[in-house]
Parts: C-alpha cells; sequence; structure tokens
C-alpha cells in the first residue's frame, strides 16, 4: 500500500482515511496526480498521516495512461473496507475499458455502502454500473453530448466536479484538486485545503458552482458580447438549428449585421460556423457511442443521411460510416 510521506498519525483513534484509487487502462494522468498530490500535501502540511491510499485496477501488474506510460499498482479489484472511498480514474475510450468485471465490482462496492467518486470520464463508468441513477454528475465537455443520449436518468452538470451522498464526480483535468480541497476542508478545515492549494500554486479554487469551459469570449478570443450571445444560442440549439434571421433578431440586429460580424470576427458565416458546431457534436456521438449514423444526424440537426453524409466528407473528408469504421477498427486492435 502506498501511503503519506510522513509517518506521524493524526491522534489516538484517529485512522487516516484511506482513498482506493482505481486506475483504468488509458486514464488520465494530470486528473490523477492532481487528486494524489492534493492527499499528499495535506499530510505533509498537517504534520500528520490523514490520509493513506492505495492503487488498484482490473489487471495484474501494470496499467498504461492515455500518454502511454506505464504505472505498478498495488493488487487487482478486491473486497475493500466499509471505511475506503473509491476514486475510479477514466480517460480515453472510457466505453471500451469499462470492464464486466470493473463493473460487477463496483456495484458490489455501492451495495455495501462505500463512498465512489469518478475522474475525468469514469462518471461514464458509474452510469452504466448504475451508480448514478437520478444523482448529479459531470464528466468532461468532450464526452458530454455522448453521455446524455445515453444516460437520461442523470441529472448531468457542466460543473467542474460534483457532490451528490456518497457519490461524487470531476469533468478532468485540474478538477480533481477543487474536488480534494473541498473534501479535504468537509475532513479538517478550510485552512488546510487553502495551505495546499497553496504550495500548488493554485490560485483560483473553484467550487461545484463554476462551470469546466472558458466563456465563449475566451474560447473564440473576440469580446464581443451579441457575438457570444449569438454563439451561445447556437450552441444550446444542435438539434434543432435556429435560422440566420431569428439569430439575428434575437440578438437586436439585422442578418446583415449578423453576417459582417461573423466575417469579421470569425472568417465566415454563421451558417458556416453553426454547421462546423453541429458536425463536432456529430464526430464526438460518432467516435463515442453505439448510435447509428441516423440517429447521430437526427441529433445533430440533419433531416437526412444523405445530407449529413455530405456535409460530414466535406468537412472531414471522410464519411460517417467510415469514421465509425475507423474507430471500431482502431479499438480492436
Amino acid at each position: 500500500m502506498r501511503e503519506g510521506t510522513n509517518s506521524t498519525k493524526s491522534g489516538p483513534g484517529q485512522a487516516p482515511r484511506r482513498f482506493v484509487f482505481v486506475l483504468m487502462d488509458s486514464f488520465t494522468l494530470l486528473s490523477f496526480a492532481s487528486a494524489l498530490e492534493c492527499l499528499r500535501i495535506a499530510n505533509r502540511m498537517s504534520d500528520k498521516q490523514l490520509y493513506d491510499w492505495t492503487i488498484i485496477g482490473d489487471s495484474e501488474d501494470m496499467i498504461a495512461c492515455s500518454s502511454g506510460s506505464r504505472f505498478q499498482i498495488d493488487g487487482p479489484l478486491k473486497e475493500l473496507s466499509r471505511d475506503d472511498t473509491v476514486i475510479l480514474c477514466g480517460g480515453i475510450d472510457v466505453h471500451v475499458h469499462t470492464t464486466k468485471r470493473l463493473l460487477s465490482w463496483l456495484r458490489r462496492e455501492a451495495r455495501r455502502g462505500l463512498p465512489i467518486g469518478g475522474l475525468c470520464t469514469a462518471a461514464y463508468t458509474m452510469a452504466k454500473a448504475g451508480l448514478l441513477e437520478g444523482k448529479r454528475a459531470t464528466i468532461h465537455w468532450e464526452n458530454h453530448d455522448s453521455f446524455i443520449e445515453e444516460f437520461e436518468e442523470v441529472d448531468l452538470t457542466k460543473s467542474v466536479f460534483t457532490m451528490d451522498g456518497n457519490r461524487m464526480t470531476t469533468a478532468g483535468g485540474t478538477s480533481s484538486i477543487d474536488l480534494m480541497l473541498h473534501i479535504i476542508a468537509e475532513d479538517h478545515d478550510e485552512k488546510l485545503a487553502n495551505s495546499v492549494a497553496d504550495q500548488l500554486i493554485y490560485s483560483s479554487i473553484r467550487t461545484d458552482q463554476d462551470t469546466q469551459r472558458l466563456s465563449v469570449p475566451t474560447r473564440i478570443g473576440v469580446r464581443h458580447p451579441k457575438l457570444s450571445q449569438v454563439i451561445q444560442m447556437m450552441e444550446k440549439n444542435i438539434e434543432e438549428p435556429i435560422s440566420p434571421s431569428i439569430l439575428a433578431r434575437d440578438a437586436g440586429m439585422s442578418t446583415r449585421q449578423l453576417e459582417r460580424l461573423f466575417r469579421r470576427y470569425l472568417s465566415r458565416s454563421p451558417k458556416r460556423y453553426y454547421m462546423e458546431l453541429r458536425l463536432q457534436k456529430a464526430r464526438n456521438l460518432l467516435m463515442q457511442t453505439d448510435m447509428t449514423v441516423i440517429n447521430v444526424a437526427l441529433a445533430c440537426g440533419f433531416s437526412s443521411p444523405s445530407h449529413f453524409s455530405k456535409c460530414y466528407r466535406a468537412h472531414y473528408n471522410t464519411t460517417p460510416y467510415r469514421e465509425r469504421g475507423s474507430q471500431s477498427s482502431r479499438l480492436s486492435v
């Protein structure tokens, strides 16, 4: 078992809280390391053994992260103590690495009442195991659309992290830090959590009310309120696209002004920009779900598969069917 660097215990009768990190194949290293470092630093700053941890997985010895580096685990999936907290670490191709054995193990530990959290894309695995039904959850924004299509019973948010009862999820990346700082503050106090953040040089601690994506102006590199307003309307209306004239009217401008605005700042027409948003969502659904091409087309506002295929090929230089086929071939290797 891996433990923190300081061997001093927190006091008589106060056993360290143990986290069990479950590494899935192709897990995101940043999410895992961010969470683990918070626990290590909390031990160091308190000069006590507040937290212990162990690392397991659905493997005999080694598990590779998404960057290819391999990690020695402490052991395979096993029955845990009732005082343990499970943290499932996901990454790319999470639907492929969500094995039947892992799902069975998660369901068994959940029935025993253990708190279970998921980092990055691991919310998918938790939902697949039935652990998030009727719960608030979050997942990396790139997997948001496919998650909604598959798990309608989950209250999916765009928060950096969520805590609903004994279920926790994060959006990936540095959001693991925010979750762990929240846990440390609840377990001990905000002073310790702030000390950990200071050691990490993490100056903007986020709460579960903060959203994971950058604002529209930051993402597009343009600060124009009406342009941002129109793009937000587009992003919220992918399945049933809004005409440029209605977009312009709702933003308080003429269609011609809207055209000029997009060409000036984004070098494309509103129609073209909207199409790219829809095709991006379509590609995510093709790569991350088992939805038929027809259903993907409908979910992205295309009235017919032929029109969808034509637009998709013009943008990605391949057809939706070939995209789906190449993804299946890659994952089967």
